[in-house]
């Protein structure tokens, strides 16, 4: 791949990590099982995404577009 496509890859996962900080998603478990009777709990569990991170790579993206711009 071209550093120019890699560069824009950094940029826009670096601002999409930056606009959404994290991520929910939800799972279902067995609570109760008693031969036909089932009890289900939905679980809610969050995925935090570091805006620090993201900023990196879009530091990073940026600087490898200019980079690349340059030769």
């Amino acid at each position: 791949m071209k550093p120019s496509v890699i560069a824009i890859v950094l940029i826009v996962i670096g601002a999409a990590m930056l606009a959404y900080q994290g991520f929910t998603y939800t799972t279902r478990e067995k609570a109760i099982d008693l031969g036909p009777i089932q009890v289900t709990a939905e679980k809610q569990h969050y995925v935090y995404l570091p805006p620090v991170i993201g900023g990196v790579l879009l530091v990073g993206g940026i600087f490898m577009l200019i980079k690349s711009k340059g030769k």
